[in-house]
């Protein structure tokens, strides 16, 4: 079973990156209507929500700024950001460093209990394939905004 998982994680931040690369640099800071935020935001709020989940930023890991919780967390959004904010290169090179530490996680620590159940995962490798759910999610948030972006930019 975890190797499947392992797979996943490949599986989905290789697809994550293959889209995200498939952007263009221009579409990436729009904020369609009905959305929230921007493709921009979702690339950096996957990016610390796996830091998260996986190696428990910012209090275990010093892998990311600090500021990026103030930036892609839960609720933020483009509009409020102040300060230092990273392009999209800077987050795909750092999505693509996270995918080799997740790939080195060990195959023990996935049957390890939390301490308490956190969003109804009750062990790290539940929490893991969460985290994959959760990317998945935003990935199709990416895809829907970019078809709106670009059928609005067609109709000009």
């Amino acid at each position: 079973m975890s190797e499947l998982l392992f797979n996943n994680m490949e599986l989905t931040r290789s697809f994550f990156l293959k889209n995200v690369e498939g952007v263009e640099d221009g579409l990436v800071d729009i904020q369609p209507e009905g959305f929230n935020n921007t493709i921009h935001w979702h690339i950096g709020h996957i990016l610390t929500t796996a830091e998260t989940l996986i190696f428990g930023f910012p209090k275990n890991t010093s892998n990311l700024p600090a500021n990026y919780m103030e930036l892609f967390a839960r609720g933020t959004k483009p509009a409020d950001w102040k300060g230092d904010v990273p392009s999209v290169s800077v987050l795909t090179s750092q999505l693509k460093e996270q995918l080799s530490r997740m790939k080195e996680i060990s195959i023990d620590s996935l049957s390890v209990e939390l301490k308490e159940p956190f969003l109804g995962q009750k062990t790290y490798g539940e929490l893991v394939n969460f985290a994959l759910f959760h990317e998945n999610m935003h990935l199709g948030q990416i895809h829907a905004m970019k078809r709106v972006i670009e059928n609005a930019k067609t109709e000009k």
